[in-house]
């Protein structure tokens, strides 16, 4: 349907996991990344439908990553994922208070990633 999906994760076999499961879902187009600072770059270029980010990254941290996204007229009401194997509850309150849209805990299993997928891209 012509949704564009950008992942920041510094794990290649997340990274090319969450890919995966993104591309099984009506075709969506991936951008994907190992860095924050490069998805900052990134954000101009596209129009994103949907990010989904990581936690701990080299550069800037995921956290810090949504609060621009959150900030930019342009990506403030677009959903964001948190998938990170940071499952303290401080965590996920800290991030869904900064505008993330889910927040969840590694490992995810497709099914589950393509159901809030639908959730949020097929929006009446």
């Amino acid at each position: 349907m012509g949704y564009k999906v950008l992942i920041v994760e510094d794990s290649e076999a997340s990274r090319e996991y969450l890919a995966t499961a993104v591309a099984s879902f009506d075709g969506a187009e991936v951008v994907a990344t190992d860095r924050g600072f490069e998805a900052l770059k990134l954000l101009p270029l596209h129009r994103f439908d949907l990010i989904i980010t990581d936690i701990q990254m080299p550069d800037i941290n995921g956290l810090e990553l949504i609060n621009f996204v959150k900030k930019n007229p342009n990506y403030r009401h677009t959903p964001l994922f948190i998938v990170t194997a940071e499952g303290r509850e401080k965590d996920r309150e800290r991030g869904l208070a900064l505008g993330a849209s889910e927040y969840l805990v590694k490992p995810v299993k497709v099914e589950d990633l393509v159901e809030l997928l639908r959730r949020y891209l097929q929006q009446p």
